[in-house]
């Protein structure tokens, strides 16, 4: 069987890179005709398209982006060796690629991903989208590790492995400045007499849950959220019903409206935890039986990233 040719590979990887084959022959000082001979003799070889052209730019296919994480592995340990070889070591790791839902929070993510960040030496390329694009992804190796409120299933084929990070219990919050009012129109806290002391800045009643929420205004997580339908069977079975004034999938636009509305608003506390801390946002109430759970997702890899088992392993 015939050898890879480093020398096209070379080629791809500055097309994949350019995203463009005429200013990458600009970069090679050959013609882009030469260059697309070159890059056919590679898909040649490898059996599989690497690019789709679309309009005047090309585009990685799923083998494309397969090969482009080889080649950039191996032209950096490339670097590497000449680096090392002439006394200037660079001592970096390749960067950690992160997949993250978009609905997750960025508080999590941030203290998950503190302690490589606190070390220095290891770049993060962190990327948002749903959670089936950043499988495909993590698939084709652009990812490597995709953060989830949800386990994925166990599938052989895809070799999707989940583990368990944290559980966070969930809460009801409000506003400092709104959350006792709200009770008072609705007559579930008695007006204070007039030589009562006034209460501290942040300070709000503690509710009952789930009887106090009864007919409550409350920004609540979008309907398919695992969050919102655990949240919606333990009202059902209470015979409780609150009223919904809006539905949000994106995390960081629910803690705003907690901030802003003066409604209740349903969130696990991490997610809202710099609000907490400053008493923008003051807790009304836990709900034990409730958690918001967040799994780290790989794919079986030989050569998995170290500072991902470092990660995985902190959690």
């Amino acid at each position: 069987m015939a050898t890879l040719n480093y020398h096209h590979l070379r080629y791809f990887w500055t097309i994949a890179h350019e995203r463009n084959l005429t200013r990458a022959a600009q970069k090679l000082h050959v013609s882009p005709s030469a260059l697309s001979i070159q890059l056919r003799q590679l898909e040649d070889r490898l059996g599989h398209a690497l690019f789709d052209r679309r309009g005047r730019g090309l585009v990685l296919t799923e083998a494309g982006r397969i090969a482009l994480a080889h080649a950039d592995t191996i032209f950096d340990a490339g670097e590497e060796l000449v680096a090392t070889l002439q006394g200037r070591a660079r001592h970096s790791q390749p960067p950690l690629r992160v997949g993250a839902v978009a609905t997750l929070s960025r508080n999590f993510q941030l203290h998950w991903l503190r302690p490589l960040l606190a070390r220095g030496d290891v770049p993060v390329s962190l990327h948002a989208g749903t959670l089936r694009e950043l499988l495909t992804q993590l698939s084709a190796h652009a990812l490597d590790v995709v953060l989830a409120h949800e386990s994925v299933p166990v599938d052989k084929a895809a070799g999707w492995r989940s583990t368990l990070l944290a559980r966070q219990p969930v809460s009801v919050v409000s506003a400092a400045r709104g959350g006792a009012a709200a009770d008072q129109r609705d007559g579930r806290v008695a007006r204070p007499r007039r030589r009562a002391p006034r209460p501290a800045v942040g300070q709000a009643a503690t509710l009952v849950f789930p009887q106090a929420l009864d007919g409550q205004p409350m920004v609540l997580p979008g309907p398919q959220s695992a969050l919102r339908v655990g949240f919606d069977t333990l009202l059902a079975a209470a015979g409780v019903r609150v009223q919904v004034l809006a539905e949000v999938d994106d995390m960081p636009m629910l803690r705003l409206l907690a901030r802003e509305t003066g409604a209740l608003a349903l969130v696990p506390p991490v997610v809202v935890a710099d609000e907490l801390r400053s008493g923008l946002l003051v807790e009304r109430c836990s709900i034990p039986s409730l958690v918001e759970s967040f799994y780290a997702i790989t794919v079986g890899r030989r050569f998995p990233h170290p500072a991902l088992r470092e990660l995985v392993r902190g959690a």
